[in-house]
């Protein structure tokens, strides 16, 4: 009966005794393999950074990253939205960001380009940014959703902001935002991306006022 007793004892007390967290766990290796990413790509590159290396960096089988990603740029992609909404979470942004609208469409187009050169020139998302653009290139399948998840929201503001802007009689009524934001947020992406001449504060605002007054003599 003692015995008896023990094993009842026993039995209950693993009852009793709190199970692992399986979803914490598995966030825990997501946020590990994130980070391993990051990081490669940022001390070897893109080209260098293999699933193997990453899953070593991360301390888990690379069997665990094949059960979530098919490829080191599936799991890159994810990293780098990641990334982005830990920025957002770190500036304690609760409501959706939005250009600012402080009634001048010039000022505020500047300040979101000289914010955006910080972030290009960020060490954090420099590398992961570039390696996505040129991956995407190539892989028809990744561009289309590097396009989807990080460019496309990202143009949305500004075509927001040029609404906006439209509505306050500050840009003509009949232009299209989607193309008008291009002359100045795709010349910045060609320097940037091309290393065709340095990108600076100065070269932004010429960039907005370029596109707001136009070319022919006023």
């Amino acid at each position: 009966m003692a015995t008896i007793r023990k094993s009842a004892r026993s039995t209950n007390d693993a009852a009793e005794r709190p199970h692992p967290d399986a979803t914490r766990r598995s966030q825990r290796s997501r946020q590990a393999i994130y980070d391993a990413a990051l990081a490669l790509v940022g001390e070897v590159g893109y080209p260098k950074t293999t699933i193997e290396g990453i899953a070593a960096r991360a301390g888990v089988g690379k069997q665990t990253i094949y059960r979530w990603w098919s490829s080191k740029a599936e799991v890159l992609l994810e990293a780098f939205l990641d990334l982005g909404e830990q920025a957002v979470q770190a500036q304690g942004q609760e409501e959706p960001y939005a250009i600012p609208d402080t009634g001048d469409i010039a000022a505020d187009l500047k300040a979101v380009l000289r914010a955006t050169v910080d972030q290009l020139y960020d060490p954090k998302f420099e590398a992961p940014s570039r390696a996505l653009a040129a991956e995407g290139l190539v892989n028809e399948q990744l561009g289309r959703e590097f396009v989807a998840k990080l460019l496309e929201p990202s143009l949305q503001l500004h075509v927001d902001r040029l609404r906006a802007a439209q509505a306050a009689g500050q840009v003509r009524p009949e232009i299209d935002p989607r193309i008008a934001l291009e002359l100045f947020v795709s010349p910045l992406a060609q320097r940037w991306l091309q290393h065709t001449a340095p990108v600076s504060y100065a070269y932004t605002d010429t960039l907005v006022d370029y596109a707001l007054h136009g070319l022919a003599p006023r």
